[in-house]
């Protein structure tokens, strides 16, 4: 989809309301301004938070030997010792 849009006084531009509704984006939201080059530009949510410390997490627990599989194995475990005392 292709949808032309204005820059108007002091550099604002107005995202229709189609895509902020199909996008979940509210008033004050951060995004992301990509330059591609060659006049390209790429617009994007800015990451939240919560994935930069879910990252930060990550890269701790990997750098203590973690893996997705050692956590989700010992979730897995942690679940059944729960079951089977919770009948």
């Amino acid at each position: 989809m292709v949808t032309t849009i204005q820059i108007r006084k002091e550099g604002t531009i107005s995202l229709p309301a189609e895509f902020r509704d199909k996008y979940g984006l509210e008033e004050g939201e951060a995004l992301d301004l990509i330059d591609l080059g060659n006049g390209s530009f790429l617009l994007s949510p800015r990451r939240s938070r919560i994935d930069e410390l879910a990252d930060t997490i990550r890269t701790d627990l990997e750098s203590r030997g973690e893996s997705l599989e050692s956590m989700l194995k010992t979730l897995r475990e942690v679940r059944a010792e729960y079951a089977a005392k919770n009948p």
